[in-house]
């Protein structure tokens, strides 16, 4: 069995007020069945049927079902990245389609910033499975196992919103007390010093920095 990851297309970021405070969650399709994806990947619609039906089950419905910010390399929700809570997730043809809320944990404090900072961010299936070749795809087995039904996962501008929260010394970078003075006025550095054509990369290099030392 393979640790196998897809990108969520549409997944909507929505915000909303409820008596001054704010209510993130995360709105879309989060896996799509009988489709070739962009990784060359299909998964038949009665393999998907019976494993959310079990996820909804084990998960959703006991209030477990949670998601990690960032690209986890393994099967294992770790509780100490949890950012967000999968609520729902529902058929709807061929699709799936699910609703999480953004927890009020350290990772889930980091995406709310973000979110107001403007950056986009994607959103990631993860599960185990084997894979048979057939007809130019690689369908997946019915052994597949769903792991999260959402993982939030950078797009190219969450870096650019991370590295003006820590230029700013913004609040949410450093609510989670586990950065110190010498790691931000490093990374500070690193990037006033960058060459305008290595920035991008040093963004991303700082961003997935911080996301380690968390």
């Amino acid at each position: 069995m393979k640790l196998i990851s897809e990108e969520i297309q549409n997944a909507e970021y929505l915000v909303e007020d409820n008596g001054g405070k704010k209510s993130y969650k995360i709105k879309g399709i989060f896996l799509q069945s009988d489709l070739k994806n962009r990784n060359g990947r299909v998964y038949p619609k009665e393999v998907l049927e019976n494993e959310v039906a079990r996820y909804n089950r084990e998960f959703i419905n006991k209030k477990r079902a949670f998601g990690e910010l960032g690209h986890p390399d393994g099967p294992t929700v770790n509780l100490e990245r949890v950012s967000h809570m999968i609520t729902k997730l529902t058929p709807d043809g061929k699709n799936f389609i699910g609703e999480a809320k953004i927890m009020d944990t350290p990772y889930g404090k980091i995406v709310k910033g973000l979110i107001d900072e403007g950056a986009q961010l994607g959103v990631s299936s993860r599960g185990m499975g084997s894979i048979i070749q057939r007809n130019g795809a690689n369908y997946v087995k019915d052994d597949f196992y769903l792991a999260t039904a959402a993982d939030i996962v950078a797009d190219p501008s969450a870096p650019d919103a991370f590295v003006e929260g820590i230029m700013e010394s913004k609040e949410w970078v450093w609510e989670n007390g586990k950065l110190v003075e010498r790691d931000i006025e490093a990374w500070k550095r690193e990037i006033r010093e960058a060459k305008q054509r290595k920035l991008d990369e040093v963004k991303l290099k700082v961003f997935e920095s911080f996301l380690g030392k968390l």
